[in-house]
């Protein structure tokens, strides 16, 4: 095999396509780091973005925790007014339901 002569055009071109690779190269890595911080930044906004909907959720839930309380005290002191007034009706009529039921029991029907 015999070598070919490297004239000054073909080496310009040679060097030319090297220094365009090196260009490429360079280009790829610059692309690469501009692709990750892209991505570290993006992260960064969604966990702030999360955490943002987080502390609103909380304010709305200890909002309605406050709401839910109110009603479920509501809810327990009309239970034991109700339960109070149960208790007196049964207290003042207990007598005479014993007097009627007794009457009923001994109450033998004629025949």
């Amino acid at each position: 095999m015999t070598s070919v002569p490297v004239t000054p055009c073909i080496r310009q071109l040679l060097d030319a396509e090297k220094i365009a690779a090196e260009k490429v190269a360079e280009a790829k890595k610059h692309r690469e780091r501009k692709l990750k911080l892209a991505k570290t930044e993006a992260l960064a906004e969604i966990e702030q973005y999360r955490q943002e909907r987080e502390r609103e959720f909380q304010n709305f839930e200890n909002k309605h925790a406050a709401l839910r309380a109110k009603i479920t005290a509501r809810i327990d002191m009309e239970t034991r007014k109700k339960l109070d007034i149960m208790r007196s009706t049964v207290t003042r009529n207990r007598k005479s339901m014993i007097e009627k039921i007794l009457e009923l029991v001994f109450k033998i029907p004629e025949y």
